[in-house]
């Protein structure tokens, strides 16, 4: 089969489109024909050799990439023999190998999917839909919110205005760039503004005055930081939540969390809820939470409430796609198509 291998940690470059042996499923795992695979920010991460959330770096060489979905051609051990020919999609959890034309994992992450369901599609449900479906956990989306979501074009962002106006709420998109903008006006958003334009803050007021009469944010959806986060966070009123995801965004505040203490909180007259890892998973609770959400996010895609925005890539090209989210140049969940 071919597969991307990673020989040496570092630039994207040194992602590999080799021939290599395929995997054999061990006793309670699948194989599956890939379809189609997620990549996702911490696998640029981990191409450098950062570790980080990761117990331990890969092994050299690895096969990268962690979300995949396609059809189960071949079963291990103690697998019920009926998943042969399934089409599903699963996350591989911490085990890479992804971004291969097969690849292995346990026969108990996989989700069946339904026939009309697109398999990078679900690639983007399996990760970004589950993270999704995490986030919205931690406030309540009405008729009478009115949500700022920063990186509105993304993978994240997009679904996040989709759940948010099919639950009746106004949705203000920031997104960088004209195309970036028109994407997020496509996807539903009442106003879409550009962030790089240094005006944008007093747009949003302008329409919250003009159309909302003068009403003020209920929440943020904050998966940037950065400048752009904290004049965000400017747009809510008293009562209003500041919902942290993330710090990807530029200038003072970028690449950490936007964080104020107490005093700034009660000043404002808001409240802000850091919502990923043990925070994310206490609030889910039950057996598996992860598979919750994962379960979750499908079921929101099967009933019309999720369309993924996905940028696709050949396999082969994985450099380029790694190169293109490292640099803000995808529009939602990049995927790899072997």
């Amino acid at each position: 089969m071919h597969a991307i291998r990673l020989h040496a940690f570092g630039p994207a470059e040194n992602l590999v489109y080799e021939e290599t042996a395929a995997p054999v499923p061990a006793a309670g795992q699948v194989r599956v024909t890939v379809a189609a695979a997620g990549v996702h920010l911490l696998d640029t991460a981990i191409r450098e050799g950062m570790q980080g959330p990761l117990p331990e770096l890969p092994a050299l060489p690895t096969i990268p990439g962690r979300e995949i979905a396609g059809t189960v051609d071949e079963v291990g051990e103690g697998v019920d023999p009926d998943l042969l020919g399934k089409r599903v999609v699963a996350h591989l959890g911490f085990a890479p190998g992804g971004y291969a034309e097969q690849a292995v994992t346990e026969a108990s992450r996989l989700h069946v999917l339904p026939d009309d369901m697109d398999f990078a599609e679900a690639v983007a449900l399996i990760g970004t839909g589950r993270t999704t479906m995490g986030i919205l956990r931690f406030t309540e989306l009405t008729p009478d919110s009115v949500a700022v979501i920063p990186a509105a074009a993304g993978g994240i962002g997009t679904l996040l205005t989709q759940y948010a106006k099919h639950r009746g709420a106004t949705v203000i998109g920031l997104a960088g760039g004209p195309d970036k903008t028109a994407r997020v006006r496509a996807n539903g958003a009442d106003l879409a503004v550009d962030y790089k334009n240094p005006a944008w803050p007093d747009e949003v007021r302008t329409y919250l005055k003009e159309r909302l009469d003068g009403r003020t944010a209920t929440v943020v959806f904050d998966g940037v930081g950065g400048e752009a986060g904290l004049a965000a966070v400017d747009l809510l009123g008293p009562g209003g939540v500041h919902v942290v995801f993330g710090w990807s965004g530029e200038g003072l505040h970028g690449g950490e969390a936007l964080t104020f203490d107490e005093e700034e909180l009660a000043a404002r007259g808001i409240t802000q809820v850091n919502v990923l890892g043990p925070a994310m998973t206490a609030k889910v609770g039950g057996d598996n939470p992860v598979r919750t959400l994962e379960l979750a996010a499908l079921t929101e895609a099967a009933a019309g409430h999720f369309t993924p925005a996905v940028q696709r890539y050949p396999l082969a090209e994985a450099a380029a796609a790694h190169r293109a989210l490292e640099t803000r140049g995808t529009m939602g969940k990049v995927v790899l198509i072997p």
